[in-house]
């Protein structure tokens, strides 16, 4: 990997195994193979992370080296180290975040142990409903021998028959709108030609009277 940076220095500083040509200790002869695999798996996994962020090219070298990740992440820990160390607010709030996210759980209230004399008010207060709830849970039982009768349990008997009347109500349904429809046709048939009548008497009621007129005929009274 392209220049570790400080903090992998330090993590290989802390699980480094001896080097060639040094008198090894006792301490050194019980290097942990473990420590030494989980190293590796550290390091690949870093690389992998700057991989998806720099792109295949790497960090790069340089004047057009990028900072590693490792390295960023160390700067970001110190700067806020130091915010949190210059002002008393903030080791103040640090101090409270348990208790923060604590109470801004959802679920907080319903943790809360509520006094019995509290729950006693609670179910005092709402006396008439329980009440209520029991009358209506009474009515449900004297009502529950005619759910259990023998023509309720039949009823899935019935459902074909039921399905098939479905069926005809539909078509009927269907028939009485085709009907509607052809009655309001003939109502507009109707409409207009009463209408065309009424005209066509006025019109002989005005030729009739200038033919009177014409020949000075009187018309007749009834």
């Amino acid at each position: 990997m392209v220049g570790a940076g400080v903090a992998k220095s330090r993590w290989r500083g802390a699980f480094s195994p001896p080097r060639p040509g040094h008198v090894t200790s006792r301490r050194d002869r019980k290097w942990p193979l473990a420590a030494m695999a989980e190293l590796k798996k550290l390091e690949s996994r870093l690389q992998e992370l700057e991989r998806r962020l720099y792109g295949e090219g790497g960090a790069g070298t340089g004047a057009k080296a990028k900072p590693q990740c490792t390295d960023a992440v160390v700067k970001v820990q110190v700067s806020l180290g130091n915010v949190a160390g210059k002002r008393e607010r903030i080791k103040t709030l640090y101090k409270k975040i348990d208790d923060l996210m604590k109470y801004l759980d959802p679920l907080y209230m319903d943790r809360i142990v509520i006094p019995d004399a509290m729950k006693l008010e609670l179910i005092l207060a709402e006396e008439p409903f329980i009440h209520s709830q029991v009358t209506l849970l009474e009515s449900v039982s004297k009502l529950q021998p005619f759910l259990e009768s023998e023509h309720i349990k039949a009823v899935p008997n019935y459902s074909s028959k039921l399905q098939s009347l479905t069926q005809i109500q539909i078509q009927e349904q269907d028939q009485c709108t085709a009907v509607t429809e052809d009655t309001r046709k003939l109502l507009d048939e109707y409409n207009k030609m009463t209408l065309l009548l009424s005209k066509q008497f006025v019109q002989w009621e005005e030729a009739l009277s200038k033919l009177e007129a014409a020949k000075q005929v009187k018309p007749l009274r009834d």
